[in-house]
């Protein structure tokens, strides 16, 4: 684009966003042979210079072409431009300094640093720089041209002119993200990716960085380590792609000063995305601090360890359950069990554990012996505060599988 000032200046100015071509695809414009035309559309077609010999009809160019404006910028990419200002004139010129500002809804980021000191410009020469910066923000982006000079007639005194070029910065990338909170401290994470830009992308990376008190292990690979879209994760416009991570606590998880349970972190990392457009073109996103909601286990926590993952028809099934005090105060419990068409209890129904003090916790070792097959769901827990008379039922502590028989 080229700034003309409105009064007569011995300088112009012409700013050209640097970007790279695209192709150019022909207009298709088909018809069955047995339709009317015959085969005449479909000569002109193979006869378009724009079109690539043998696939006429999937509107894919075989000639680049420049883009003609500014356009739109998408988050993440690296904005370059080209200034270059001309003498057109027949004298000399001094002092000529070039400035460029990025203005935004937020700040005023300087871009120009090469010609900032005054320099002398001959007649029919020129002075140019390029400029870069990442976009980081959504919305109205101003280029803010200033070009200043002073002519070399005795009574000249320093002229400036400014040109303003608007370019919308728009969103690549939807990001959606739904966090689990699991019975084993683990956290997982579901990121789903949409495609928002107007034609195909390349993700090249999509990784998990997570808060120090996580180690994150990511499960969008096979058992030989390969990403599970494949080697070149191509995504369509509009198309999505699901990302699962799981994030383990670090064993030195801190703890209050006066329960003494732990301090569950809210912070669990962000995303950082690499993509990467048709021609090669780099974009990076980064997410804002994920958090996830600290789950509320309520006056007590239970858990079930050592458990298997399958068990046999009526065969006994040995664990541990495992109880942490998370209230602020000493209890005093007792535990019942209560078999059901599923399961049946093995041992005393009902058994003293005793005082458990705040942040406390204390292991219980259980039996029961499955009484049906298939994905049967472990219940019939209850705890009872014997001082306050209050009961805790669990009736979801955990699945196993049943099989009929030990052959499988």
């Amino acid at each position: 684009m080229e700034a003309k000032p409105k009064s007569e200046h011995l300088l112009a100015l012409k700013v050209m966003r640097l970007t790279r071509p695209t192709l150019a695809s022909p207009i298709i414009v088909s018809c069955d042979s047995t339709d009317l035309p015959g085969n005449t559309l479909n000569n002109e077609l193979k006869n378009d210079i724009t079109a690539l010999q043998g696939m006429e009809t999937l509107a894919v160019g075989q000639f680049m072409m420049l883009p003609q404006s500014f356009g739109n910028i998408y988050l993440g990419e690296i904005f370059s431009s080209y200034l270059c200002v001309h003498n057109g004139s027949s004298q000399l010129v001094k002092d000529v300094i070039v400035k460029a500002d990025l203005q935004t809804s937020s700040q005023r980021i300087p871009l120009s640093g090469h010609n900032v000191e005054p320099k002398e410009l001959a007649p029919d020469s020129t002075v140019d720089e390029v400029i870069h910066h990442e976009v980081k923000e959504i919305g109205t982006h101003i280029l803010v041209c200033e070009v200043t000079y002073t002519p070399t007639s005795p009574v000249a005194s320093p002229l400036s002119f400014r040109k303003f070029f608007k370019f919308q910065v728009v969103k690549p990338l939807d990001v959606k993200t739904k966090v689990y909170n699991a019975e084993s401290d683990d956290v997982y994470l579901e990121a789903q990716i949409q495609n928002q830009t107007a034609g195909p992308i390349c993700l090249e990376k999509v990784v998990l960085e997570s808060s120090h008190l996580f180690s994150v292990t990511t499960l969008n690979t096979n058992p030989e380590g390969e990403s599970i879209y494949g080697r070149v994760n191509v995504l369509d416009s509009g198309s999505s792609r699901q990302y699962l991570y799981c994030l383990t606590p670090q064993p030195n998880v801190s703890k209050d000063s006066k329960t003494g349970n732990p301090i569950y972190a809210t912070n669990i990392g962000k995303l950082d995305i690499v993509w990467r457009s048709n021609l090669g073109e780099r974009g990076r996103l980064q997410t804002s601090q994920l958090l996830r909601v600290v789950p509320d286990f309520g006056d007590l926590r239970v858990k079930m360890r050592d458990i298997p993952s399958k068990a046999f028809l009526e065969k006994p099934v040995n664990f541990k359950c495992h109880i942490v005090n998370t209230s602020e105060r000493s209890m005093d419990i007792m535990l019942g069990l209560e078999s059901n068409n599923s399961l049946a209890w093995c041992g005393v129904s009902e058994r003293v554990i005793g005082n458990l003090r705040s942040g406390a916790s204390c292991d219980i070792p259980l039996c029961l012996i499955p009484l049906d097959t298939g994905l049967v769901t472990i219940s019939g827990l209850k705890l009872v505060d014997t001082f306050l008379k209050r009961v805790y039922d669990y009736d979801d502590l955990a699945q196993i599988f049943v099989y009929q028989d030990q052959s499988v």
